[in-house]
């Protein structure tokens, strides 16, 4: 069995923008996945799809038009491979950023595009950290269809402050993944609308930027990996639990929705048409 779950070592860049990094002790690595894969987890006979998890996902059809103005293709995907219980409220932020009311599956903005999307989701009423798959082991057939049909991926991850050497209150999103400019976007619309945020690339357990994460697995081959405190998720339900999260998301949720979609915005600005 690989030992393929993210490993926890000690570096922290703890100001709200990208800033110096400073040495922290080592911490213990995290536990192993069971599974070494997303195909490895589906075909374990003991789990089944709909009881113990669950996959969503939506692509956009593919149009030929005539008319430039007539059928905008989006050039983003929005992705949480951990969601449902597995790190929890990934999902709902998953849908919301996609342009989808994490409750009504509503296109949410009065403007503005709506995204493709993919998340695997544990859906037991206990126990779903054991269907945690590193997202460098994502083979999922959906998710790689939806990440390589796109030329940026936002991930979206949970973690512990401690994974970072923050205090345990830390509400704070780590930004990491392979485009640079992307991280900088995103760094500058969370700290704008008051978000701790800072690079992650310099914290192996959370950095993003392995070539074979599904975050990376574009069309330019760079993506944009968020990992969100655990304090910080909780901040933007009323009631924090996977049955409730989609119907009391908060200011806090949405602030962070609208910060992510603005950066997404203005990295697409900066891209060409292929």
């Amino acid at each position: 069995m690989n030992t393929s779950r993210r490993t926890v070592l000690g570096l922290l860049a703890t100001a709200a923008v990208a800033g110096p990094l400073v040495t922290l002790p080592a911490a213990p690595a995290l536990a192993a996945d069971i599974y070494d894969s997303n195909t490895d987890l589906y075909g374990d006979p003991d789990l089944t799809e709909g009881v113990d998890y669950a996959r969503r996902y939506r692509r956009h059809p593919l149009l030929d038009n005539s008319s430039p103005t007539a059928f905008a293709f989006p050039r983003t995907a929005i992705i949480a491979p951990h969601g449902g219980g597995i790190e929890g409220g990934t999902s709902e932020l998953c849908l919301a950023i996609a342009g989808y009311h994490p409750a009504s599956l509503a296109a949410t903005p009065p403007a503005g595009p709506t995204y493709d999307y993919w998340m695997f989701e544990g859906i037991r009423s206990s126990g779903n950290g054991e269907l945690h798959v590193t997202a460098s082991h994502c083979d999922d057939t959906p998710a790689m269809s939806v990440a390589a049909g796109a030329l940026n991926v936002v991930a979206l991850h949970g973690y512990t402050p401690g994974t970072a050497g923050l205090p345990s209150n830390a509400q704070a999103v780590a930004v990491g993944g392979r485009n640079a400019a992307f991280r900088t976007a995103l760094i500058n619309a969370y700290t704008a609308a008051g978000f701790t945020a800072f690079d992650a690339t310099g914290i192996p357990a959370i950095a993003g930027t392995a070539t074979d994460n599904i975050v990376n697995r574009t069309l330019l081959g760079m993506g944009a990996q968020l990992e969100l405190t655990t304090p910080l998720r909780a901040a933007m339900f009323g009631t924090n639990t996977v049955a409730q999260r989609r119907n009391t998301t908060n200011t806090v949720f949405w602030n962070f929705v609208a910060a992510t979609r603005t950066a997404v915005a203005q990295i697409e600005a900066t891209q060409p048409i292929l």
